[in-house]
């Protein structure tokens, strides 16, 4: 089984930028395709941008131009890079991957638990 584990998560002031880390307990034979996710309070979760084995991205319209997604194999790990956040960004941000079980034969997935972004004024 897979573990993820996000980090990078903080208080910031609007215009500042974060970047958070999503962490396989180990590396992944069979990635598919990782995700970033937010959630703030009140709202439905939301797609904020997901990367392809293929290191196909895409982004949600509301991030585009200031949040990037990007992937280290090696280190089995996933970052979105998140600049000029402002308070639209505070929400609760999940990463997910969806990996091929060989054994099981079929696309399994994953799901971190969570890092907080908070923005102030």
């Amino acid at each position: 089984q897979v573990q993820l584990v996000e980090s990078g998560g903080g208080l910031v002031q609007p215009g500042e930028s974060l970047k958070l880390s999503c962490v396989a307990s180990r590396t992944i034979s069979g990635f598919v395709r990782a995700g970033w996710y937010r959630q703030a309070p009140g709202k439905q979760r939301e797609l904020v941008a997901d990367i392809t084995a293929g290191g196909n991205t895409r982004n949600a319209d509301s991030v585009k131009g200031r949040f990037t997604i990007s992937r280290d194999s090696a280190k089995g790990t996933v970052y979105l890079k998140m600049n000029s956040l402002e308070h639209e960004g505070a929400a609760s941000y999940t990463c997910n991957a969806s990996v091929f079980s060989y054994t099981a034969d079929r696309i399994e997935a994953y799901w971190g638990r969570g890092a907080q972004v908070t923005v102030y004024s």
